[in-house]
């Protein structure tokens, strides 16, 4: 009889990586699970925790695999509903350069990518030079140990596979140099975005994402512009499914989902591994589905959550309307958007161009400049919602353009003056921020993709 082990494994969404899985182990046999995990080149990153973060996005599936293998082993294993709902998920890759291939043929050619990146970082691959073909990278390298064939690699991250085999390495790079020679540089080429979100995935971790909610300390009630920013990718995911008129969109590197009204004329963009305070979201709002702009709001990445949801929730309920009533801002239309902040008491100054409304702390305000009203055609920052120390360093903030209309600035104030969240209560514990990125934030979708679409 196969003795019992006494191991759980607790499987949890990343709680900063868009697509990367937790895994904490409990147990007197613990090791067994790690053991295992590893062996799947999971990374441990502190005592019975390890993370899942690959370059394909395809950490739900492989999470799930990996769960087969322990249930099979006998050891407990725990998949939250977040990560549930990912591993239930199918979506397709728009614009993928291989339309032929079905979803299974398009995950394998991923992992075989996915194996390529493992050996290199692992040192089983050494790459002894790139270069950049005019499309994407190429490379030249030689399997480590006895028996080991050298090889030309074509593409980035879950693209990259094998385009050459070679008996040697000097006829490998001979060949080579002789098609790259004027881009050739030596070395592996510089990491891509989505290499570093995985780096990061894997070294920036706070464990006690990935424990029970009830090792936690108690969120505490905060004004709505001190609270946390939340889980974007899951206000996200929850719109997508109370809002069918929208449809979800996803860039074929997976760094970017679209949400697009079914009149095409109102789409929300989420750049998902972009720095805490750059711009993360970007909602437009177009006449018809190829005309211009007619406005443009973003929001950064360290937004509040009920703010944010405060948003979506007027995107939703406007139904489109709003595309067809924006127009630039006269005295009227800037004294609806900010009636609930003059309601509260807050205080209002005029200099120059800039007029504020500043809240009785001093900590939050609203700001609206005269001058870019005047251009109403170039879609510039006219409004500034924000929060911290100062304007000009806030911790947050969503800039609206002079077309955005009345109605949903109005909310925006109604939620700012009055709403509350919570924020976690910190009792000690560092707060550790992402690591940022050079992932560019994406600019405002500016036409209705062309792509295969995923619900």
């Amino acid at each position: 009889m196969t003795p019992a082990i006494d191991a759980h494994v607790r499987l949890h969404t990343h709680p900063t990586h868009a697509s990367a899985v937790t895994a904490v182990l409990t147990g007197t046999h613990a090791h067994v699970a790690l053991t295992a995990l590893e062996a799947a080149d999971w990374t441990v990153t502190a005592t019975n925790v390890l993370v899942l973060a690959r370059i394909d996005h395809e950490e739900p599936y492989w999470a799930e695999d990996a769960a087969k293998h322990l249930i099979a082993e006998g050891i407990i294993v725990e998949i939250t509903p977040r990560l549930r709902k990912a591993m239930d998920e199918e979506w397709a890759w728009p614009n993928y350069p291989m339309p032929w291939c079905t979803r299974s043929e398009i995950r394998e050619v991923s992992n075989q990518a996915q194996k390529i990146h493992d050996d290199i970082r692992h040192g089983r691959l050494l790459i002894h030079a790139h270069a950049h073909d005019g499309h994407t990278t190429v490379a030249v390298g030689t399997y480590l140990g006895a028996g080991g064939k050298s090889v030309h690699l074509y593409g980035e991250d879950h693209l990259r596979h094998v385009a050459g085999t070679f008996d040697s390495p000097a006829r490998a790079l001979l060949v080579f140099e002789k098609v790259h020679s004027a881009k050739m540089r030596p070395g592996p080429a510089p990491l891509t975005d989505t290499e570093r979100a995985a780096i990061e995935a894997r070294t920036v971790f706070d464990v006690t994402a990935g424990l029970s909610e009830d090792s936690r300390a108690d969120p505490e009630t905060v004004p709505v512009h001190l609270a946390d920013a939340g889980d974007h990718d899951a206000l996200l995911s929850a719109f997508f499914d109370a809002h069918s008129e929208f449809e979800k969109w996803r860039t074929w590197s997976d760094e970017t989902t679209h949400a697009i009204h079914e009149s095409q004329t109102l789409r929300i963009e989420r750049v998902h591994e972009t720095p805490a305070h750059d711009t993360a979201w970007t909602v437009a709002a177009y006449e018809t589905p190829v005309s211009d702009r007619i406005w443009v709001l973003t929001a950064t990445g360290t937004t509040p959550a009920p703010i944010l949801q405060q948003l979506l929730t007027h995107l939703a309920d406007s139904d489109g309307r709003d595309t067809a009533t924006g127009s630039p801002m006269d005295e009227k239309m800037v004294t609806a958007a900010t009636q609930p902040l003059s309601d509260a008491g807050w205080k209002h100054t005029v200099n120059g161009r800039w007029i504020r409304w500043t809240s009785p702390n001093g900590d939050s305000g609203v700001q609206f400049d005269a001058f870019t009203a005047q251009h109403p055609n170039q879609n510039l920052a006219t409004w500034t919602v924000w929060a911290g120390p100062g304007i000009d360093r806030p911790t947050w903030a969503i800039t609206a353009s002079p077309h955005t209309p009345s109605s949903l600035l109005a909310d925006l104030s109604e939620t700012l003056a009055h709403g509350t969240g919570t924020r976690q209560a910190q009792s000690g514990r560092e707060h550790r921020s992402r690591c940022a990125t050079s992932t560019p934030a994406a600019p405002a979708v500016a036409a209705s993709p062309a792509s295969s679409r995923s619900r």
